[in-house]
């Protein structure tokens, strides 16, 4: 068992929710528009990054409230260890801010990470293949922080060495060398870092999948197309090199922020984007639940799952089930009716959500 006792105030619907007594199945049924997945985005925000819905901080807050929220969680380590108490939100007086604490002492959102590895899909993530190469990139670091926390902090440090990089370049005035060999050695060594733990993900992604049965599942072939170098001295060499074409260009060409993320389908050969929505859908489960079982680790493991039973035949749904119960994570499933968690009714606790209320049904 990962999170208990978890307290929702003024968080979007949610005026002051609670929700004790988790299993390894977690059930939230409601109408549309209830709140089940307000409850989801409040959990997955205990990992670092802007949670499932990548939404404001402002925008989380309840609309009738004083501009701030909390969400707080008692996490259990699973090792015999001592439980933690996770909480986060925003301040009314700093609303733009995120505070998060640990044990009620101040930590950092990247240090979420090391406490708990946490997993969603949503059917937002239904367009992964076709959407933009940056929401692939964001979903494989997403994967990569569940493996190792650190990765967050790899990536945080690229990204603020990268802005700095391209604030030089785009300048009217020539930037000067020295400072520039400095900002370049950074933004390598962060994004050999990056870099490697995308490529580790991938390659144990890809050992997961080929254990998996090819049914009822589809099953994807991963390559990580690097945007550059992938080793610090190397990569540095070719910042340094490329400085008059990106100057030109005003921002940094080559790096981790230009890798891509190919997806096949198996059997096919035919890539993820050209597959029918359906088929994209079961290759995006047969990820999720190869990721699933890579990331049961040393932390507690949680994967939230947003509507994805109801538009699963009962055969599949009956493999999905079977698959997350062997995962040992902790699941959050969301629905509008029971009949599609048939399977699990027995062991699942269950809650009944409306209108930004909750209520205990099994």
């Amino acid at each position: 068992m990962a999170l208990d006792r978890i307290t929702l105030s003024q968080f979007r619907n949610h005026g002051g929710t609670r929700i004790d007594g988790t299993r390894q199945f977690n059930l939230l049924v409601g109408e549309n528009g209830a709140g089940k997945t307000n409850i989801l985005e409040a959990i997955s925000l205990f990992a670092p990054g802007r949670g499932l819905r990548r939404a404001a901080l402002t925008e989380m807050a309840a609309l009738e409230g004083a501009g701030g929220f909390s969400v707080a969680a008692r996490l259990d380590p699973g090792d015999g260890g001592e439980p933690v108490t996770l909480g986060t939100g925003a301040d009314p007086a700093r609303p733009g801010r995120r505070q998060v604490q640990v044990n009620g002492a101040d930590s950092s959102a990247i240090a979420l990470g090391e406490w708990l590895s946490i997993s969603w899909l949503t059917p937002a993530m239904d367009r992964l293949f076709t959407d933009s190469a940056g929401a692939r990139r964001r979903f494989v670091d997403r994967m990569a922080l569940a493996l190792d926390p650190a990765h967050a902090r790899h990536a945080s440090r690229y990204e603020r060495a990268l802005r700095e990089r391209n604030r030089l370049l785009s300048g009217d005035d020539m930037p000067d060398p020295h400072w520039l060999d400095a900002i370049e050695l950074q933004l390598a060594e962060a994004g050999a870092a990056l870099a490697g733990g995308r490529s580790f993900l991938v390659k144990c992604l890809t050992a997961a999948l080929e254990r998996l049965p090819e049914e009822p599942f589809a099953r994807p072939t991963l390559t990580l197309v690097s945007g550059g170098p992938t080793e610090t001295e190397e990569l540095a060499a070719s910042l340094r090199r490329s400085r008059p074409r990106e100057r030109a260009a005003g921002r940094t060409l080559i790096g981790p922020h230009r890798d891509e993320l190919e997806v096949v389908m198996a059997g096919k050969g035919m890539p993820a984007a050209s597959c029918s929505t359906g088929e994209q859908k079961a290759l995006l489960i047969a990820l999720i639940l190869a990721h699933a079982n890579l990331a049961s680790g040393d932390r507690p493991s949680l994967l939230l799952l947003d509507e994805v039973a109801a538009h699963l035949d009962p055969v599949r749904r009956t493999a999905l089930f079977d698959r997350l119960r062997a995962s040992g994570a902790q699941v959050w499933l969301t629905g509008t009716e029971l009949a599609p968690f048939e399977n699990i009714s027995g062991e699942a606790a269950t809650w009944r959500v409306a209108g930004g209320e909750v209520e205990r049904l099994a």
